[in-house]
Parts: C-alpha cells; structure tokens; sequence
C-alpha cells in the first residue's frame, strides 16, 4: 500500500533506507578520502525521519550560520538533497586541499568556495550512485547550489518545494573519522511522496 507520509514507514521500510544510508555514507567517505588525499572513514550513519523543525534543531538550530550545498534530483526520483557543511567540516576540508583554515564563513575567498562545493557534490552524487546501484533507479542530478546563510532559512528550500506534500524530511547523519579527529556528516534528502512510494517498491519492501 502506497504510503502517503513519511511517518507512515514501517519498521521494514526504514531498515532497507537505513542500509541505503550506510551504502551511501560509505561511499561518500570514500570519495572525500581520495579528495583530501587521506583516510577518511564513516561511523555508522542513522538514518531517521525527523518533522521540520526536528531537523533544523537537528543540523544545530535555525540560527546558527552554516553552508549547504543543494542539489535537485529528476529521472525517477523526483526531490531535492541537501549536504549541510558545519565550521568544523569545512576546516577539515580546507586544511587538507589547501592547508589553510578559516574562524567565520565570511573569509571563504571563491577558491574555497568552489573546493567545497565540490565536496559537497560528491557526497551527494555517491550517496546517489549507491541508491540508484540498489534500486536500478535512474536518478539524475542538478548542477550544485551553493549558499551561506541561518539553517533555518537554507532548509526552508525543501519546505517550500515539499511542505504541502509532507511535514517530514530524511535525515542521514554520522561522523567522518580522519586522524582520530571526528567531524559530523549532514545529509538530508526529500524525494516527493510519488518518488518515495517508487523507491519502496523498486526495493521490494512496498507493493505499494
């Protein structure tokens, strides 16, 4: 039976994108290794179905100043994912490519920008490569948006596109670990109900 919110996910259901979830992550730590040219590992990521406004305290508050990079997924899977990119994240990422750090998000100089940006699609595009791997869905992906701005209002993008769909957004979260140093890893994805429903059933948990 097809579902018609993100709560009404059975216990099944969220096993099956929960290993999806470490499939992606995995992946992810993977390709930000070969990118900071060190080891980079992924303890074992949860995934959960949080409301809005869970989510944004989840990510560290509405008002706390952060980057995200947004990419629109199209094809099968219709939605949006969102890498959010913590103070601490972006020093680890910038010490490595370019031996250098940063106090505030204003000194970013365009160089960085771009390094994170890419960082940040990747991520992205793993975590895609390995869904679309396990359900044969052919998932397409937007040229990345980057933005500096309160989390609140970088997580109001998905709430515009999908609020009146659903008052629930996927989380994906974990830490990387590099040089027994942890920093935390934010994914959040909001595929459409109808995009959701086609996972499900591509999976063989829903004939829904």
């Amino acid at each position: 039976m097809a579902i018609k919110n993100y709560d009404e996910l059975n216990s099944m259901e969220l096993d099956t994108l929960r290993e999806i979830g470490s499939m992606g992550t995995g992946n992810a730590a993977t390709a930000l290794s070969q990118m900071l040219g060190r080891e980079v590992r992924i303890t074992l990521p949860e995934v959960r179905i949080m409301g809005y406004n869970e989510a944004i305290e989840w990510i560290g508050g509405p008002e706390e100043i952060t980057a995200g990079v947004l990419v629109k997924l199209s094809g099968q899977m219709t939605g949006i994912m969102l890498s959010v990119q913590p103070l601490e994240f972006v020093n680890t990422v910038l010490s490595s490519m370019l031996s250098h750090t940063i106090t505030d998000y204003s000194e970013l100089t365009e160089m960085e920008n771009s390094a994170l940006v890419e960082v940040g699609n990747i991520m992205i595009s793993t975590f895609i490569t390995a869904l679309s791997g396990l359900s044969g869905m052919e998932v397409n992906l937007t040229v990345p948006a980057y933005t500096v701005d309160m989390q609140g209002a970088i997580l109001a993008v998905p709430m515009a596109e999908y609020g009146g769909q659903s008052d629930y957004i996927m989380t994906i979260g974990g830490n990387f670990v590099s040089e027994s140093k942890q920093v935390p890893c934010r994914l959040l994805m909001s595929p459409d109900l109808r995009s959701l429903n086609a996972l499900l059933r591509k999976l063989g948990v829903s004939d829904g």
